[in-house]
């Protein structure tokens, strides 16, 4: 999941993240920070309004990160075993109570000590304070989403506990600190696509953008194999095709790539159907991709035989693919590939293997 320690975003269309960004970090001329630059983003920004108004509130200068509570903001999907599929907001109660400090004694705290935060934690775990946190949800039937009075994909929206309210679910405690930090928190590369089997995505647009961005962050910043860094690699077996780029260090074997008919591993989509997902009908988007009813994938390429290819064009088509296929295709490919080019055009198809057979 991503989240943050309020349940909304100052912004819900991605395209406007960087400028947020850039608006709250320094200037370009002097390098220093600008309230104006700030200000100026928001007041042009009206959906930024709901959290820079718990920005400027007690809840905007935690005490610590013990004293707050999470949010993921975002909404995800749930898929329960009947394959109902249902919306669901994430929030971290925390159990040692809301705390936070006054603008001046953040002031006088941030000039006394940087790393005042990361040092609470720090050593409220390892005297055996561990904190924790109330694991608590929020339940949307996937229909209601449709009429609901407002977007409830809205990033800078809440939905409010009168109608829908929270339910327990667990408890989240910090109980170890790393060893090393560099290791175990620095080179962590969390991102929102990791998803099991039953949790699925939503339209919120800034969730969808998440998915593609953070783990494109983390090729830039650990390297295209940051998954096999001992603190990314996943607990439980995960098969994968990809072979390439620096820093490899798992060992690959044929074949490398999918689909292919040699045995290599596959999903096991029976056991773990694909079932959190909301776009397969086009519900809540515009479905672009939807099949039409002369979607057929040899329909064009046959017509391009038969219609726009001439006789030497046909003949050098037909000596180039049995060209191909002669030289060391496997048998059981080569009936298929066979059969591929009679979807196309059986002429062409008994030609291929005319000349195949011939050699």
């Amino acid at each position: 999941m991503v989240g943050n320690n309020t349940p909304v975003f100052f912004v819900r269309d991605p395209m406007k993240f960087q400028d947020f960004i850039h608006s709250q970090k320094r200037r370009a001329d002097s390098g220093l920070r600008d309230h104006d630059m700030q200000w100026d983003f928001w007041t042009l920004s009206p959906e930024s309004a709901h959290q820079v108004t718990i920005l400027m509130s007690d809840r905007g200068i935690p005490k610590n990160y013990r004293h707050m509570n999470g949010y993921t903001s975002h909404t995800y999907m749930w898929v329960n075993a009947k394959g109902k599929r249902f919306w669901v907001k994430y929030h971290f109660k925390t159990d040692q109570g809301i705390e936070f400090l006054t603008q001046q004694e953040a002031d006088r705290i941030a000039g006394e000590d940087a790393d005042y935060h990361r040092r609470d934690l720090f050593e409220a775990i390892k005297r055996g304070d561990y904190p924790s946190w109330t694991f608590k949800v929020q339940i949307m039937p996937f229909e209601e989403a449709e009429t609901y009075r407002f977007n409830p994909f809205d990033l800078t929206k809440v939905w409010p506990h009168g109608d829908y309210p929270l339910h327990e679910v667990g408890r989240l405690t910090l109980s170890r600190n790393p060893s090393d930090f560099h290791t175990e928190i620095e080179q962590a590369a969390f991102e929102p696509n990791n998803l099991v089997p039953g949790i699925g995505s939503s339209p919120d647009k800034m969730l969808l953008a998440r998915l593609v961005s953070y783990a494109d962050a983390h090729r830039a910043r650990l390297g295209v194999n940051y998954k096999q860094i001992s603190v990314n690699r996943p607990k439980c077996s995960v098969h994968s095709y990809s072979k390439g780029g620096a820093m490899r260090i798992e060992k690959v074997s044929d074949p490398v790539y999918k689909p292919n008919s040699k045995g290599g591993p596959k999903a096991d989509t029976e056991r773990y159907p694909e079932q959190a997902v909301w776009s397969a009908d086009g519900e809540f988007i515009r479905a672009a991709y939807t099949r039409r009813k002369d979607d057929d994938d040899f329909g064009q390429p046959g017509t391009l035989v038969r219609e726009v290819m001439d006789d030497d064009q046909r003949d050098r088509l037909v000596s180039n693919a049995a060209g191909h296929l002669k030289n060391g295709v496997t048998e059981s490919v080569l009936e298929r590939a066979l059969e591929y080019w009679r979807n196309i055009d059986k002429d062409i198809s008994d030609r291929i293997a005319k000349s195949i057979q011939g050699n």
